[in-house]
């Protein structure tokens, strides 16, 4: 049932063209177009090797935050989450469906992301040695935006939900040092905003990919706690109908 569960989410968000420019679309477009133009003075170096690891960042919050709590909100709203809270799919069946699905949405953005970015000069560091420190970035990532986008999603309207998410997509975009440096901002907030999970994810990513550090347990531990904070309340607050 979870296995065709998520296999039905898949084919859902890939039939639905919006969630396809916003997790897809948007962050290729950035990548290429940032890296092409300079626009953000991303410090020495390559542009696409700065770029890179934040737009991989973006794609991860755009699919298990952003777009998971817009089509959750409105599943929520019509009562699909009420019928399907009802069917023999238990519900926690049903969360661990609707995370299958973001995992393999993540892997098509992140293998498309690496493809262009190596198109365009990307050189990334660190090996073999690098993978790990990188799964764990992504999971912990994922987890954190998932349970940040549940709980909007669980807690809002929908329409409310669609503004924020987006709202905050954006600001996340600009202040989590995806393509503008943190570096760049007044050191009064700077602590603020490395503080924030896009800019851990964004920054573990490029400790890896661009500077080859070994594991980024500063931004492990910060994901690690948004993780658990997130998930916990939306467990607690999540309203199915």
């Amino acid at each position: 049932m979870i296995a065709a569960q998520t296999a039905l989410e898949i084919r859902m968000l890939l039939r639905n063209g919006e969630q396809l420019l916003l997790t897809i679309v948007i962050p290729a477009l950035l990548l290429v177009l940032f890296s092409a133009v300079d626009i953000v003075d991303t410090g020495a170096g390559k542009r696409v090797d700065f770029l890179a690891p934040g737009l991989l960042a973006l794609a991860i919050l755009s699919t298990a935050f952003t777009g998971q709590a817009i089509a959750t909100g409105f599943e929520r709203r019509y009562g699909v989450l009420k019928r399907l809270g009802a069917s023999p799919l238990p519900r926690w069946g049903l969360m661990t469906a609707k995370t299958g699905c973001v995992l393999a949405v993540e892997v098509l953005q992140l293998a498309l992301l690496t493809v262009i970015a190596l198109l365009l000069g990307w050189s990334p560091t660190g090996g073999a040695s690098a993978a790990l420190p990188v799964v764990l970035l992504v999971v912990l990532g994922t987890a954190a935006f998932s349970g940040l986008g549940l709980l909007m999603a669980g807690t809002l309207k929908a329409e409310a939900t669609l503004a924020a998410a987006n709202l905050v997509f954006i600001l996340l975009l600009v202040l989590g040092g995806v393509i503008v440096p943190l570096a760049k901002f007044p050191a009064a907030i700077r602590p603020v905003l490395e503080a924030l999970p896009i800019s851990a994810l964004s920054t573990g990513l490029r400790d890896v990919l661009q500077h080859g550090a070994g594991v980024p347990w500063p931004q492990l531990g910060i994901l690690a706690v948004w993780s658990v904070v997130a998930l916990a309340a939306a467990a607690r607050f999540f309203k199915w109908e």
